[in-house]
């Protein structure tokens, strides 16, 4: 993409609204426009960035069993009636009188939704186990929307729910989902700490947020130290495996959000006690029969019983992430981008547009960076070295090469690392069979 046609409006100043880091440089690269009080326009910088997220979240859903389809945004009261929340979620549930005055609603969350699906299709034990997947647009209507899209009214999300016929099939897709997580914000460059969590709404006895550390977060949680640096290796394990270790190796340690700390064990902890702002990434849950038992899904067991489908709901929070992202890999220039996630692999920079040299040699390294497979932006516009310096640093691309005349009457450019900002002087070359080895 040629940076002249790309639709990318950026902002030199902070705009005063935006209060933390995520939604100052959102705002300032071009990412979003906000079109009403916690609602956004995603722009192309920002889309992309999206998009990208959404691959990783369906390859692990996928790599983990379960299967994609799409359910409304607008569901009917009457279905939330039957779970007994229609009254009790409160304000901020969005409801709709439609013309023929039935009872509408901009889902919040598609737990009955999804329950009402699996009950007028799954009658036998034989049916089970499922596991459910969407990634959809929801409404909260926020009293204080604010962070930008941290905390805003309109969000995606990637809702999973499992059916299973008993207790011990439940806890192994939790399992499997609490491991898909950890692998999902792995891949992102993340490191989210799973950590007791309390149900809300949603409901159900056992529950895990994963958590990024980060200055802004939202709310106050504490962890073992141990578990700050704890590295796992998840990425060769059987993604059908039980995974009940792993799991068993991380929930050992005290981890809790603000609802759920303990002060009994916190003073026991001492040095090991680590207390930090969290930002919630996402959030799984195991609410049994809850659901099952007030809509009446029940599957016949091979003994010829009626039992309720054992249910649990697991959610990530795909355009919040895009902000998590941010607030733990940025500096005062911008955003720095891990390479799974960028919006771009590589920006190119002509410090001398105009100049033959300079343009032949950058359509050049353009073109078979594309030929490559390598998503290039190309910054030929007639602006300062400064602006397109500063441009590139506030996207945050995960590389930038540097073509001017002088280095290339030397037979060089620079490969500039934006996470590191250091820059190397190699030739043309040198520098494409870099960048393709690392895209390998």
């Amino acid at each position: 993409m040629r940076l002249s046609e790309f639709f990318m409006p950026t902002l030199k100043e902070n705009p005063s609204e935006a209060q933390i880091v995520s939604h100052r440089y959102m705002l300032r690269a071009g990412m979003i426009r906000q079109s009403s009080a916690g609602i956004y326009s995603w722009l192309p910088l920002g889309q992309r960035v999206l998009k990208k997220i959404k691959q990783i979240v369906r390859q692990e859903q996928d790599r983990a069993g379960a299967q994609e389809l799409l359910m409304p945004t607008i569901q009917p009261a009457e279905i939330w009636r039957e779970s007994g929340r229609y009254d009790d979620y409160g304000k901020e549930m969005l409801r709709i009188t439609d013309r023929h005055d039935r009872e509408m609603l901009y889902g919040p969350t598609n737990e009955e939704l999804i329950t009402e699906i699996i009950r007028e299709s799954v009658r036998s034990y034989r049916d089970l186990p499922k596991m459910l997947y969407h990634i959809q647009w929801k409404f909260r209507d926020e009293v204080r929307p604010r962070f930008g899209i941290m905390r805003g009214r309109e969000f995606l999300m990637k809702d999973c729910y499992s059916f299973d016929l008993d207790y011990a099939g439940a806890k192994k897709s939790y399992n499997k989902m609490f491991v898909a997580y950890l692998r999902t914000f792995q891949r992102m460059g993340l490191k989210a700490i799973p950590m007791v969590a309390d149900s809300g709404a949603i409901g159900g006895d056992m529950s895990h947020e994963f958590m990024i550390l980060a200055d802004t977060g939202e709310s106050e949680v504490a962890c073992h130290k141990d578990l700050v640096d704890l590295n796992i290796e998840l990425m060769n394990l059987d993604p059908q495996g039980d995974h009940q270790t792993v799991v068993d190796s991380l929930t050992g340690y005290y981890a809790a959000t603000d609802e759920k700390r303990d002060a009994e064990i916190e003073g026991t902890l001492g040095n090991d006690l680590a207390v930090a702002r969290g930002i919630e990434v996402g959030h799984i849950f195991y609410f049994g029969t809850k659901y099952s038992e007030a809509m009446n899904a029940y599957v016949t067991t091979e003994k010829g019983e009626d039992v309720p489908i054992e249910m649990g709901s697991y959610g990530i929070g795909v355009s919040r992430l895009v902000g998590a992202i941010i607030e733990a890999s940025h500096d005062d220039n911008g955003i720095i981008w891990p390479e799974s996630v960028a919006p771009f692999d590589v920006g190119i920079i002509n410090l001398r547009a105009g100049d033959d040299t300079c343009d032949t040699a950058c359509e050049d390294i353009y073109a078979k960076l594309g030929d490559a497979g390598i998503d290039a932006l190309y910054d030929e516009r007639g602006e300062r070295a400064g602006v397109k310096f500063a441009d590139m640093d506030l996207i945050g691309l995960p590389w930038q090469l540097i073509v001017g005349p002088r280095g290339l009457k030397n037979g060089v450019i620079e490969l500039k690392s934006r996470a590191t900002g250091e820059r190397e002087e190699m030739t043309i070359e040198a520098a494409l069979n870099k960048l393709n080895s690392l895209a390998a």
